[in-house]
């Protein structure tokens, strides 16, 4: 048996301690604040236009490209207030997770952090939901996608076109991070040009300027019931609709650790990413909301289709069908790159299988890439198999698990930061206005929260989340009473674990 670490505690201590010994690695991870950090056994390959990239990649998937019109349904032209509310709450999170990311460079990020700054039951907690929920991702993304490029060629059995885009995109990410950085960039780099084309033809469509068309002016905007059509209800019905679209940023601070210089690339990202999303978010809905009424049948079916057939674009469906498939692949391979990271970083924390920790000679963890890779598949089987009322309990049980994380991250920040600063520690990116600010971000998480358990669906969403957490900590709590016991026990390991 490997020989196992002393057990792990969270009081401050030196900026960087000694290397522990990890279940496979002759060269482990040194630790501040009791955490691995670093990971010198990784790649460090990415640049700071791959995380920036990754992150758009992930946070710009198809739900922009056809959920938006779910939003509008609900909420009218106002769902631009529901869209700036939801990205001001996202700023200030990834503020504060950028903070840690500069200072504690972390393939398991956030879980990382919920360990040093909450406790080990916490960093467990919080890297095992994010695990699964991203692997929920994963088999929504492979089915959806795999589904239009069936239409595409309907002889390929729309299961092997599956099988074939999983195994592709496992490749991608077993041969190495700088060629996964690349792939990555370009896919992304993709859907941001469709979205600057779209927000050029859209600007063009208001004025007038194009072929054949007049000047829009703000009629739709506040015709059809007015700016807010269902007022105060309508846009925080919108904003339970809309916050979870920005999902998906927070994988840059995974892939921080593998990059040539975390502490500069991380803020450099941070600074960028998450000002451009907003930009691409709110430009869009101000487009479709301007040019088409809110009540337009063909806004809420399509809402990129619509606008732009307006510019009388040809073969226009095709093309978006070709943007869908790129879109949902891009946020599937960042998706299983943040699954792979994170069952490593959690293996390294003793908290996964020490299997998970083998590492190739590109510096890639190859067990951890597989054993995802394997579970997305089990996913598709899922969302194939399985009755739609049990697969719509999972999915809900993983959709506000995001809040979670993001409850995790704030909290960690407010009582990471002393500890930080008392070692002298002094990140590149800072919180703004702290402690204040951080502190008003975890009363607006709560204050999402309750409004959640205001709405019937949310509040079912919100149960089934809740159950879902409870019992990934339950799992935490048996373990850890199993390593207890063995520890008591006659010639049971000495440390507990």
């Amino acid at each position: 048996m490997t020989e196992q670490p002393p057990a792990r505690t969270t009081t401050p201590g030196p900026a960087i301690t000694t290397p522990r010994p990890t279940a496979s690695s002759a060269d482990p991870a040194p630790t501040a604040l009791g955490v691995p950090v670093g990971e010198p056994r990784l790649a460090h390959g990415l640049r700071v236009r791959h995380l920036t990239m990754m992150g758009l990649g992930s946070a710009i998937g198809a739900g922009l490209f056809l959920g938006t019109g779910a939003g509008i349904s609900i909420a009218g032209p106002a769902i631009l207030l529901s869209y700036v509310a939801a990205g001001v709450l996202v700023v200030l999170v990834m503020r504060m997770l950028a903070e840690l990311a500069s200072a504690l460079p972390s393939s398991g990020s956030f879980s990382t952090y919920a360990e040093a700054g909450i406790g080990r039951w916490a960093g467990f907690t919080v890297g095992w939901v994010y695990w699964f929920t991203l692997i929920m991702v994963l088999g929504v993304e492979i089915t959806a996608s795999s589904a239009i490029v069936h239409s595409w060629v309907p002889a390929v059995p729309q299961g092997v076109i599956a099988v074939v885009l999983i195994a592709a995109f496992a490749a991608v990410n077993l041969r190495g991070v700088r060629s996964f950085g690349e792939f990555e960039y370009w896919f992304a780099a993709l859907k941001v040009g469709v979205i600057v084309v779209f927000l050029v033809i859209g600007t063009l469509l208001v004025l007038g300027w194009l072929p054949d068309r007049d000047p829009v002016g703000l009629a739709n905007l506040v015709g059809e019931g007015g700016f807010a059509p269902q007022g105060i209800a309508g846009i925080a019905a919108g904003l339970l609709v809309v916050l979870f679209a920005f999902g998906g940023i927070e994988i840059i601070t995974i892939a921080a650790a593998e990059s040539d210089d975390p502490q500069r690339s991380i803020a450099r990202a941070a600074r960028t990413i998450v000002w451009r999303i907003l930009l691409f978010y709110i430009g869009s809905v101000a487009i479709m909301v301007t040019v088409l009424p809110w009540t337009s049948a063909e806004l809420v079916a399509g809402p990129f289709v619509a606008v732009l057939g307006l510019a009388g674009i040809p073969a226009l469906p095709t093309i978006m069908e070709v943007v869908v498939v790129v879109a949902l692949m891009s946020a599937f391979n960042a998706n299983l790159y943040g699954t792979s990271r994170m069952a490593y970083s959690l293996a390294e924390r003793r908290d996964g299988p020490p299997a998970l920790l083998r590492v190739s000679r590109a510096g890639v963890p190859v067990t951890s890439v597989l054993v995802s890779t394997a579970f997305a598949l089990l996913s598709v089987l899922l969302n194939w198999w399985l009755p739609q009322g049990l697969l719509g309990i999972l999915l809900s049980a993983v959709g506000a698990s995001l809040i979670a994380v993001w409850l995790a991250i704030v909290v960690a920040q407010i009582r990471l930061r002393p500890r930080l600063e008392a070692q002298g520690r002094r990140p590149t990116v800072r919180m703004w206005g702290h402690p204040w600010l951080s502190w008003a971000t975890l009363a607006l998480l709560v204050g999402f929260v309750l409004l959640m358990l205001s709405d019937d669906a949310a509040r079912a969403q919100a149960a089934a989340t809740t159950v879902f957490v409870g019992a990934v900590a339950g799992i935490h709590a048996v373990r850890e009473a199993a390593r207890r016991r063995s520890a008591a026990a006659p010639g049971g390991p000495a440390d507990g674990t």
